[in-house]
């Protein structure tokens, strides 16, 4: 099947494909989630777009793990945004999960948290609960590569999918340019 944006060779299911991505991906996946296979080393956004496609960095979106701390207390949340922009962590993230401070969470912890590995993270398959900030242009895309739990291969979702993910709150300008 052709892939409804970026020049890949095939687009599959994500369904068909369920050996290739982590079990707490195979879980959460919706039938109008595809698949398509590329190079693990390709995986980081500048380095993608370069091979498949500069036009595609304006159609993916990052998805970080972060903590937000009050005292004692940490909240994990993901946050996901147009590849072109960066995550208001000082701004955004921090006011909405009421945190004093926010950073970007360890590898080791994002990496252990979500059963994903780092650079492949996805908002599909979070762990139950957790927050998951969506920038207003994300959910309002057609249609977005997104990582698929690995660093091989990526995911093509609506935007309006990711934005009915549970735990989902769109928030405007929680992407910010570059």
């Amino acid at each position: 099947m052709r892939a409804p944006i970026g020049d890949f060779d095939e687009a599959h299911p994500a369904t068909d494909r369920s050996g290739l991505l982590p079990p707490p991906v195979v879980a959460a996946l919706t039938p109008e989630v595809l698949y398509v296979d590329t190079d693990p080393e390709r995986a980081d956004t500048a380095v993608f777009a370069e091979t498949y496609g500069r036009d595609l960095l304006d159609k993916s979106a990052n998805c970080v793990v972060v903590a937000g701390r009050r005292g004692q207390d940490v909240t994990l949340a993901a946050c996901v945004v147009l590849s072109t922009t960066r995550v208001d962590v000082n701004g955004a993230v921090r006011r909405r999960l009421g945190a004093r401070k926010a950073s970007f969470a360890p590898m080791d912890t994002a990496v252990g948290e979500t059963g994903m590995e780092y650079g492949g993270i996805t908002p599909i398959g979070l762990p139950p609960g957790w927050p998951l900030l969506i920038d207003a242009a994300v959910a309002d895309a057609p249609h977005l590569v997104i990582g698929s739990g690995r660093r091989r291969g990526k995911l093509i979702v609506p935007g309006k999918a990711l934005a009915a993910l549970p735990g989902a709150v769109v928030i405007e300008g929680l992407g910010l340019p570059v």
